[in-house]
C-alpha cells in the first residue's frame, strides 16, 4: 500500500449494515461502548479488529502499545489517544510514516480532535474512529467475534489462533513475561461418534465448549478449537506451575460433568499437554509442538491424565 492520502480517501466509511434482530440486540449495550478504533486496512489479520480506546493509549508496533499491530510501517510509539471528558484527540508521536486525519497530516505532538467516522492513517494501517455509544461499534464486534469463533463449540477458531499465537509468543518475548500452552483433546472421541452418532459427538464438542470457555478460563485466555476433538489454550503471563493447575481443574471438571444426550450418558474425559516458553524459543511452532508432544504422552499413559514438558 503506498503512503499518499488518496489510500485513505478510497476507503469510505466502510458503514456496518446489521439486521433489524441485531440491533434490538445491541441496542443496550451501546451505553456502555466506549469509543473505538476500527483496523479497515491492515494486514490480513488485524482488518476489522476493534480496540476500545482509553486516554493514553498508544498506537504502535511496541508490544507494549494498546494498539498493537504488527506491521513495519508503523513506529514502535506512532502515535498517541487521550480523551478528556467527551473530546478525544490523536497525537502523532514523531512517528517516521507520519499520522494522517482525513488526508491532513498532523505535525509531530499537535493534538487533532476526533469527530465520528473520522479516518486515522498510522503507516500503511487505516483505522475508522467510532464515538462512545455507538451501536456500529457494537454490531463491528459482535460481527469480528462471529467470523473468528467454531460455530459448534464457541471457541476461537483455527485461523484466530494461527493468527493470535505469533503475537502472543512476541510479546512474551519481548516483555519477558511467562508464556504457557495447553493442548488437549477428548479421549476415544471415535468411539463416541461411532456409539452415539455424529449429532452426538457434536453435543459433547458443544458442552465441551460451553463449559471450558465459560468456566475454565480467564479473561486473558485464548481458548481455540484446532481441529476435530482437540483444543488449544494460550495463557499469557502464566508460569508453568499456575498452567499446571489450570490443566488439572480442566480434567477434573470435564471427567466429573455429566454429558447427556438424548437421554444417555456419555463418559468423556480429556488428556492434557503443558508447555511454558522457554528463553530460546522465539517461533509459535517450536512452542506448539512440546505442548502437543505432552498431550501425546498423556495419551500413551492411559489417558485422562496432564503431562506437564
Amino acid at each position: 500500500m503506498s503512503n499518499n492520502q488518496d489510500d485513505t480517501n478510497n476507503i469510505g466509511d466502510k458503514t456496518v449494515v446489521a439486521s433489524g434482530d441485531t440491533l434490538k440486540k445491541s441496542m443496550p449495550a451501546t451505553d456502555s461502548a466506549p469509543p473505538v478504533v476500527v483496523v479497515l486496512l491492515g494486514p490480513t489479520a488485524y482488518q476489522g479488529q476493534q480496540f476500545a480506546l482509553q486516554s493514553g493509549a498508544v498506537i504502535g508496533r511496541a508490544h507494549e502499545s494498546e494498539i498493537y499491530i504488527d506491521d513495519r510501517s508503523l513506529s514502535r510509539s506512532h502515535a498517541r489517544i487521550d480523551i478528556k471528558g467527551s473530546e478525544v484527540t490523536v497525537v502523532d508521536l514523531g512517528s517516521t510514516n507520519k499520522t494522517v486525519v482525513n488526508g491532513q497530516v498532523l505535525a509531530p505532538m499537535a493534538p487533532c480532535h476526533l469527530k465520528n467516522n473520522d479516518q486515522i492513517k498510522a503507516g500503511n494501517i487505516i483505522f475508522k474512529f467510532l464515538e462512545r455509544g455507538s451501536i456500529e461499534a457494537v454490531t463491528n464486534q459482535q460481527l469480528f467475534e462471529k467470523a473468528n469463533r467454531d460455530a459448534l463449540t464457541g471457541a476461537y477458531s483455527k485461523g484466530a489462533l494461527i493468527a493470535r499465537a505469533p503475537e502472543a509468543i512476541k510479546r512474551s518475548e519481548t516483555v519477558n513475561e511467562a508464556l504457557s500452552v495447553i493442548v488437549f483433546d477428548i479421549d476415544h472421541f471415535k468411539k463416541v461418534n461411532d456409539v452415539y452418532g455424529h449429532p452426538g459427538g457434536d453435543h459433547v464438542l458443544r458442552e465441551l465448549g460451553r463449559i471450558v470457555g465459560s468456566n475454565l478460563v480467564r479473561g486473558s485466555d485464548f481458548f481455540a478449537r484446532y481441529g476435530g476433538e482437540e483444543f488449544v489454550l494460550i495463557l499469557a503471563a502464566t508460569p508453568s506451575k499456575t498452567a499446571a493447575e489450570i490443566a488439572e481443574r480442566i480434567r477434573q471438571t470435564i471427567q466429573t460433568t455429566e454429558f447427556v444426550f438424548e437421554g444417555k450418558r456419555i463418559p468423556v474425559t480429556v488428556s492434557l499437554g503443558v508447555a511454558t516458553r522457554l528463553p530460546t524459543e522465539t517461533e509459535w511452532s517450536v512452542l506448539f509442538d512440546r505442548a502437543d508432544k505432552a498431550l501425546y504422552q498423556s495419551k500413551q499413559n492411559g489417558r485422562n491424565k496432564v503431562t506437564v514438558v
